[in-house]
């Protein structure tokens, strides 16, 4: 009975890493014929480094999602752990990096390239700017960290091919959108406050060292479903939840606090300050010479 409801079951996981991996391969064949078009015409619009950043994005999605590893994650919490840590916080950014938007729609065919009327252009940025809100991206990625490690919600993606496609999709948007405000890859974004920034990371770490302290500590296992399947590294499943926590209270620290110290370092360098004192300098005499017309008028 347990070998005839497994056999769907894998079938339906090989048909799910199949589209994936289709999905993926079509995503970086139209990325690169765009980026190559991009540099024929505009050889200092987008560096080689993008191109090497959005592959290797491609390439993280795939490890986490598609590969051999996203099926042991039935098998260890630690995996489990792994992989939406690669999706949120290196997958995402790198995938960033690349500025995808310039090179994927350079060589989208001219059906799904269409004028807007003015009013639609205008609501398209408005939704765009609510979207890419800090506020909005920080509360998308903590709430897809805390609401997948909800024991009912991840309980649920575990038993269902379905749902987990949906919780590692999930994980991806919210990587996404958690990191747009870091790594602005598009010209229309609205920048904000470099010390924001930094603020911004430091308080995304707190809810996920709460729930890998509590996965650490809590002394209890959380997700039953690790009872009934064979573990990997010869690991209790109490010591396999330890392990994912620990690993992702160190994760998280590095991949966080590391960008927002270097944010720091960058805003208090001299460089930095002479930039801005230049740049405060150049607006008090644009006001001085404004004044002066007025006057003058």
């Amino acid at each position: 009975m347990n070998l005839a409801m497994s056999e769907p079951l894998d079938m339906q996981s090989w048909s799910l890493s199949l589209a994936v991996t289709s999905a993926l391969v079509a995503t970086a064949l139209v990325y690169v014929r765009g980026w190559f078009s991009l540099r024929r015409s505009f050889p200092d619009l987008i560096g080689r480094w993008r191109l090497g950043a959005f592959t290797i994005g491609l390439v993280l999605v795939w490890t986490a999602v598609a590969s051999p590893l996203a099926i042991l994650d039935h098998q260890s919490l630690t995996i489990h752990m792994m992989k939406h840590l690669l999706l949120m916080t290196v997958a995402a950014p790198l995938l960033l990096a690349g500025a995808p938007v310039f090179p994927l729609v350079c060589r989208l065919p001219k059906l799904f390239i269409k004028g807007y009327p003015p009013l639609a252009s205008l609501l398209a940025r408005w939704l765009e700017r609510c979207l890419m809100h800090p506020v909005l991206c920080w509360l998308a990625g903590t709430a897809a960290v805390i609401g997948w490690h909800l024991p009912v919600a991840f309980q649920l993606g575990m038993r269902s091919h379905w749902v987990h496609s949906i919780e590692d999709g999930s994980f991806l948007m919210a990587g996404l959108l958690f990191w747009s405000p870091i790594v602005q890859s598009s010209p229309s974004a609205t920048r904000s406050p470099r010390w924001s920034m930094a603020l911004y990371l430091f308080l995304a770490t707190l809810p996920c060292d709460i729930l890998s302290a509590f996965l650490v500590f809590c002394n209890r296992l959380v997700y039953p479903f690790y009872l009934s399947t064979p573990q990997l590294f010869s690991l209790a499943p109490l010591e396999d939840q330890e392990c994912a926590g620990a690993l992702m209270w160190v994760w998280v620290t590095f991949a966080y606090l590391i960008p927002a110290v270097a944010i720091t370092v960058q805003m208090l360098s001299p460089s930095n300050s002479q930039g801005v004192i230049q740049a405060a300098s150049y607006i008090e005499a644009g006001h001085s010479r404004n004044g002066a017309e007025a006057e003058v008028l």
